[in-house]
């Protein structure tokens, strides 16, 4: 089944190049099926990147996915025209009395500020909240992760030393049953990391309304979820694409900023060819949350 988007969008005319099946909204409304709905709330100051990241992975389902794209209101974004985020997206305020599926928080540039100094943390609470009435599961990424960790539970985020750049491999955590979320993804895997900041292991495995289902030498504890999985916190980067790592490398470089070769990230010594060795993750990641979802959601939520 194909994404729904607005035909308009740069994603649509990218992943229809990549053969991924898109659907525009007015042919999507003569399908008698159920549609699955989800948020994304995109922080990001790459939103048009950003979003098409997502869009890719959502699209690997057999599910029709209807995507609502959602910036705050508080904060206006410096790197996205006015006129795209007008046409594309709709402030929470015009959202805040539907049902949503899913929803997918991102991370946001802001890991140096204390929450209460992000410009629109008050308006980010009251979207906290509604996932918690108005949305059967939210994954939360990076910062928005570490945002909500802080919010619902008061788990602080720490600063690291130094970045935590690259691609890092991680471990499963072994349960039984085991976790739907977790379904076919190796007992070894990797994921990107672009963060100053983390949550300590020791304190998530305090909190006896958490679990961990990923761990990793150097990244810590980057998959958690609460015991229902209505809330999940992934503080890497799945999604990302093969050059995101590079990109960000490359413009700190530009700008003179102290940054260290992504780790794990380069095949070869010159830093030309990317080993690209995490996106099965994510298409099998991304696909059993939205299975878990349109499992648990109620055919009229």
């Amino acid at each position: 089944m194909p994404i729904v988007i607005d035909r308009n969008i740069p994603a649509y005319s990218i992943l229809s190049e990549e053969r991924i099946i898109v659907m525009d909204k007015e042919r999507a409304v003569r399908q008698d099926i159920r549609p699955i709905e989800i948020a994304i709330l995109n922080l990001m100051p790459t939103k048009k990147e950003t979003e098409t990241q997502f869009m890719r992975l959502l699209s690997n389902s057999p599910l029709q996915v209807n995507i609502t794209l959602v910036n705050t209101k508080s904060y206006q974004s410096k790197n996205t025209e006015a006129s795209y985020l007008d046409r594309f997206y709709q402030p929470f305020e015009k959202i805040k009395n539907r049902h949503f599926d899913g929803m997918i928080i991102t991370g946001a540039p802001v890991e140096d500020l204390e929450f209460s100094s992000v410009g629109y943390w008050d308006e980010l609470k009251r979207i906290f909240d509604f996932t918690k009435s108005n949305v059967t599961s939210t994954i939360f990424i990076c910062w928005g992760a570490m945002a909500a960790l802080y919010y619902f539970y008061g788990i602080e985020k720490k600063p690291l030393p130094r970045k935590l750049f690259g691609v890092f491999t991680h471990r499963k955590v072994q349960c039984e049953p085991p976790d739907p979320l977790m379904r076919g993804i190796s007992d070894e895997f990797h994921m990107c990391h672009s963060r100053h900041s983390t949550v300590r292991t020791t304190d998530i495995e305090r909190e006896e309304r958490l679990k961990i289902l990923a761990t990793a030498h150097r990244a810590g504890a980057p998959v958690i979820t609460n015991l229902d999985h209505s809330q999940i916190f992934v503080l890497g980067h799945m999604e990302y694409d093969r050059d995101t790592l590079q990109k960000e490398y490359e413009r700190d470089l530009a700008k003179g900023l102290p940054i260290e070769r992504p780790f794990s990230y380069f095949s070869d010594p010159e830093g030309t060819k990317i080993n690209m060795c995490w996106s099965s993750t994510a298409n099998l990641f991304y696909n059993n949350w939205l299975n878990f979802v349109y499992q648990t959601t109620p055919y009229r939520f």
